[in-house]
């Protein structure tokens, strides 16, 4: 499986592609970082994210797109704007025909890691180790990106069996509930021969 991970961000929006192997091999494909100028109109600076996501999906090819989902800061216009660049990123993925994923930090932080609540520092160094990189992905969205990708290509799997799980649980359930109402019918015209 190729997964896109994105960090989505205005002013820096991490791109990171990862090869799952089976199991927990992982292998980095390509990592980047989407640049937008400040002075930019928030159109303008979004566009260009929207751009440099089509040509990484033309380029690698992904089977799936891995998000950070946004979560509240105290920043109200930093949330905005990573807010507004991953819809743009969902928009581009969904138009190319790929399937989104959305992983929020403390998931990501914790397949990674082993914690939920690791440091930048902590998550740069277990995704330098995992991929087995020479040097450390810079600046800390590249790395963060790689981290999506690579939660997205361990969780994946037992998120596929949990879906499956459900879906043949629901079919039961139908199948249950039909056989109790004909069993319930079945009483009450017994009750009204009697």
């Amino acid at each position: 499986m190729r997964v896109l991970g994105v960090d989505p961000g205005l002013t820096r929006c991490g791109l990171g592609v990862v090869d799952g192997t089976g199991g927990r091999q992982v292998v980095c494909v390509d990592v980047g970082v989407v640049r937008s100028e400040v002075d930019l109109p928030v159109d303008r600076r979004l566009l260009v994210v929207a751009t440099e996501v089509e040509r990484w999906i033309a380029r690698h090819e992904p089977d799936v797109v891995a998000i950070e989902r946004v979560f509240s800061q105290h920043n109200v216009r930093t949330v905005m704007g990573t807010a507004q660049a991953s819809g743009v990123v969902a928009l581009v993925a969904a138009k190319a025909g790929l399937p989104v994923a959305f992983h929020t930090p403390s998931e990501v932080k914790a397949a990674v890691t082993g914690a939920g609540r690791a440091d930048k520092a902590q998550v740069t160094t277990m995704v330098t180790r995992v991929l087995g990189l020479a040097a450390a992905p810079k600046p800390a969205d590249a790395a963060d990106a790689l981290a999506l990708a690579i939660c997205h290509c361990w969780r994946a799997p037992m998120m596929a069996r949990m879906a499956e799980a459900e879906r043949r649980g629901a079919e039961l359930a139908k199948v249950h509930k039909a056989k109790l109402a004909a069993l319930q019918k079945e009483r009450l015209a017994a009750a009204r021969r009697r």
